[in-house]
């Protein structure tokens, strides 16, 4: 009996060592999010995925993505279920407004297809909860993927703050994200018109860059809702964003700590930076490789080299290839846990927008 276990055993190894060594069948489910393109880039430069489909309602949009990309034309789809049922995917990786998300993860997980999807989460909780539901129905993997997971900055401030616990309790954090505009960077006008439509977007600069900071700080606070939240919004350019905040200020009550969320498509230039302030010290991430360190018994603030993310945690890509595969599960940035969280945050933003009031979410 033993020696039989030992066979199977063997067998099931072999599979899965198979398995791996073949490129992962993944397809695109939504095309008109600008990120799209970079990431179909990425995926074409590697030889451990292979685009096997894509799907978007706009056939027109479909047909220049293959064209672009030298996806065959046999691949390109205006159905998303005749997709996955056709290509069969092992991920899928959702590029669609961000309340089609909901969609995208229900017709997944009745095929047991894992999910990834770019920020934020959804537009609403109840979305939040539809994804939440499906996903544990079909026992499928689910991801928010955020620029800023991949920051080497970032890595090195959870080894200052939480593993070496170097700066004390945090009692500060500041999150400062955006850029000078969608229309100003000239982003593609399919992303422009669902970025600036305050239903496919939740909001403007509220959801799109609020989104950042709020997963962040959700993170370091170990995945514990705010208190409360509290929340400002304006227009500065009303000719171009008449239907959307482009300016925004969140400020997130925890118990012993606070959060500021500057999200703004009014920059001068593009950032995504992020402060934190313990009782002893503080760490200052802007962008992904630069950090400035100031903890008890330095006279000065110092410069610190951030070291590597963990192997297969460096970028989407390989981090979807490995829970596709079931290596780990999404955790910490990319977890449903921290980001339905993170769309509490923002719906309770935008209510307190709406209001002029303090949201309590406690």
């Amino acid at each position: 009996m033993t020696r039989v276990l030992l066979v199977l055993i063997t067998l099931f190894s072999a599979v899965l060592e198979a398995q791996d060594s073949k490129p992962l069948r993944l397809a695109i489910a939504g095309l008109n999010h600008g990120h799209v393109s970079g990431f179909l880039r990425a995926a074409k430069a590697r030889k451990d995925v292979e685009i096997v489909g894509i799907f978007d309602p706009d056939a027109a949009l479909g047909a220049k993505y293959a064209k672009t990309y030298e996806l065959p034309s046999e691949g390109v789809f205006q159905d998303l279920g005749v997709m996955l049922d056709r290509v069969k995917p092992e991920a899928v990786a959702t590029f669609t407004p961000t309340n089609g998300h909901a969609a995208v993860v229900e017709a997944c997980a009745s095929r047991h297809v894992a999910v990834m999807m770019e920020k934020p989460l959804a537009t609403t909780v109840a979305e939040a909860r539809i994804i939440q539901r499906a996903a544990r129905t079909g026992n499928i993997p689910v991801m928010v993927n955020y620029e800023t997971t991949w920051y080497k900055s970032h890595g090195e401030i959870w080894k200052v703050i939480k593993d070496q616990k170097a700066a004390g309790d945090i009692r500060k954090m500041v999150a400062m994200d955006g850029h000078q505009g969608p229309k100003e960077i000239n982003v593609q006008p399919e992303f422009f018109s669902w970025l600036t439509d305050p239903v496919k977007n939740g909001a403007g600069a509220l959801f799109d860059f609020g989104c950042y900071g709020a997963n962040l700080m959700t993170w370091l606070m170990d995945n514990r809702s705010p208190l409360a939240v509290t929340a400002i919004a304006q227009t500065n350019k009303p000719a171009i964003y008449g239907r959307v905040d482009d300016e925004a200020t969140i400020l997130v009550q925890y118990p012993k700590a606070q959060g500021i969320i500057q999200a703004s498509w009014n920059w001068p230039f593009s950032r995504k930076d992020f402060e934190v302030y313990g009782e002893k010290g503080y760490t200052i991430a802007t962008g992904g490789d630069n950090l400035r360190v100031r903890l008890p018994g330095q006279r000065a603030e110092e410069t610190r080299q951030p070291g590597n993310l963990p192997e297969g945690e460096t970028d989407s890509i390989s981090y979807l290839i490995g829970v596709a595969r079931r290596r780990f599960k999404p955790s910490g940035l990319n977890s449903l846990e921290n980001n339905v969280i993170v769309v509490e945050i923002l719906q309770a933003a935008r209510e307190s927008v709406r209001t002029g009031k303090k949201v309590n979410l406690q």
